[in-house]
């Protein structure tokens, strides 16, 4: 497929700014894909549409405070988005300035235009647009908490009040450099209501990096090389997903990376199966996944899907377009365009079932 079929045109105004308050509040666009049918409700209606028995899986992956500031032994400031640990001390990261060449030395600042602080990193490999491999002479999440900040998409344009805000209320696990969306629309008092209902929820964890800022460049989606994301998925988890599958049940995935979280614990099922049906949906795993979900793909774990409205071209939107089928999917964008939903991080929600 041509990623220009993954284009959209969107009015600025509908582009989400700041966070809904409270969190629950937020529209929420239901789409049936057997029946073809789109509804129109509130976050908080969630309780009333799901089943008793259903399971929720959430990405429990927190923020860090990704976006550092150094400045080169010339005296030029760079700005530092840490993306992925590589090892002790070395994160893959996007570096904004100019001539950050490997061997480079930078000394860390305490803000923009900040004073000096008593850690330096080392270019130790360069990739494309931006792309650097830093080594680093102290421990890396640490530095952030001191010197680092929340760093927000590039189309949000209004400081945040308070970092929370871009958390979810069950971020535990640091090590994302953006929030996992979908999840920002659930409260505490949600959650426990949901499970009063009798509908569960899990965790599991994906740090969400580079591919967030990677917009699909390639003309046709095939060629895209997705870069690979730590995750995890514990045999607790797995034990539950699988009882909820065989007891005929909804597992429902909060968010596109969840999705990936399950749909590769599916796969290493059937892979582990050496060639017969799998016995169980999925199984536990720790290491990193590179899946490129698109049209076509056939899903083994999700049966629903929480999600956001996502930027034109985007592996994300690709992915909604496989679950939800890309004509119906098409729809529900234009309708939510004429509706006036708000969109992208901090923007409403839609339930596909």
């Amino acid at each position: 497929m041509k990623t220009a079929d993954f284009d959209y045109d969107l009015p600025p105004e509908l582009i989400a700014q700041t966070p809904i308050e409270p969190r629950d509040a937020s529209r929420l666009m239901v789409i049936d894909r057997d029946r073809h049918e789109i509804s129109h409700r509130r976050f908080f209606d969630l309780a009333d549409i799901l089943g008793p028995g259903d399971l929720l899986i959430h990405n429990q992956s927190r923020v860090i405070p990704a976006r550092l500031f150094a400045r080169k032994p010339t005296g030029g400031q760079v700005e530092i988005l840490l993306l992925k640990e590589r090892a002790e001390h070395v994160w893959e990261t996007l570096v904004g300035g100019k001539r950050v060449r490997q061997g480079l030395e930078l000394t860390l600042t305490d803000g923009p235009e900040g004073d000096p602080i008593d850690a330096r990193a080392t270019v130790i490999e360069e990739g494309e647009r931006g792309q650097r491999v830093l080594r680093f002479d102290r421990p890396v999440l640490p530095l952030a908490e001191e010197a680092g900040s929340t760093p927000l998409p590039p189309y949000i344009h209004e400081p945040l009040a308070d970092d929370e805000r871009y958390q979810t209320v069950y971020a535990r696990t640091p090590g994302s450099a953006a929030a996992p969306t979908a999840g920002l629309h659930f409260t505490a008092e949600l959650l426990h209501r949901i499970h009063d209902m009798g509908v569960r929820s899990a965790f599991v964890t994906l740090h969400v990096g580079l591919d967030t800022f990677t917009p699909v460049r390639e003309e046709r989606i095939e060629a895209h090389q997705m870069h690979t994301e730590r995750c995890s998925l514990s045999p607790e988890v797995a034990r539950q997903i699988n009882e909820t599958k065989l007891a005929g049940k909804c597992v429902i995935a909060v968010g596109t990376t969840s999705v990936r979280v399950l749909e590769t614990a599916a796969q290493r099922a059937v892979e582990n199966s050496q060639g017969g049906c799998p016995a169980l949906t999925v199984e536990a795993f720790e290491g990193s996944t590179d899946l490129f979900i698109r049209p076509g793909y056939d899903f083994r774990a999700v049966d629903g899907l929480i999600t956001n409205f996502h930027l034109p071209r985007s592996t994300l939107l690709m992915l909604v377009s496989a679950f939800a089928g890309k004509e119906l999917l098409d729809r529900a964008y234009a309708e939510a365009i004429e509706r006036e939903y708000r969109f992208y991080s901090f923007g409403d929600a839609m339930l596909i079932l």
